[in-house]
């Protein structure tokens, strides 16, 4: 019973931390990268269909990205999603791909993304102590139950603090490495 509340617990807190992963990735860094663009929905015949599902999105260097249809009439589509996702750039577009030039970052810009991620980290840690709030109700209605002792109970919370700690450490250091990758120029 106790392994399975652990398993649950972890299981939960690493999803915490990729989800943390994957949300830092929208945010900005020194180059550009096709992340930042994982939001974008693109009206395809009716469907809000991500915007990588509708053509191919390359980073070309480190302040452009080119995003080529695999159908050319969803070029203004793509270009009407990119605009309303207010990511801080306007799309070029030919006949036959569009291109967001990113300018570099201002360091206002910077200390706002850096604040973003701040942020984010602080989700996460919320989100890691509710998870140690759950699994703990799960040991103490055990230990209410007479299905496990005082002592096991009282061993069982503290291995419970023990991934609560290594994660919310986790996460802290994912917020400064990405602060630190944000305000490098």
């Amino acid at each position: 019973m106790l392994a399975e509340i652990y398993q649950n617990a972890k299981t939960h807190m690493d999803k915490t931390i990729e989800s943390l992963r994957r949300d830092f990735g929208t945010l900005r860094s020194g180059k550009v990268s096709v992340t930042i663009l994982d939001n974008i929905r693109v009206d395809y015949y009716g469907t809000p269909t991500p915007l990588n599902q509708v053509g191919s999105v390359i980073a070309q260097d480190a302040t452009t990205i080119v995003i080529t249809p695999w159908e050319k009439p969803l070029i203004k589509e793509i270009e009407k999603s990119i605009q309303e996702a207010n990511i801080g750039v306007n799309p070029n577009s030919d006949s036959e791909c569009i291109k967001l030039f990113f300018p570099p970052m201002t360091q206002e810009q910077r200390k706002e993304i850096a604040k973003n991620a701040k942020s984010m980290g602080e989700k996460a840690k919320v989100a890691i102590r509710n998870i140690r709030q759950e699994a703990n109700n799960a040991i103490k209605k055990l230990e209410k139950d007479k299905s496990i002792t005082e002592d096991e109970s009282k061993k069982a919370h503290d291995e419970i603090q023990k991934y609560t700690d290594e994660y919310v450490k986790k996460s802290d250091e994912m917020v400064k490495h990405k602060e630190e990758e944000v305000m490098k120029v």
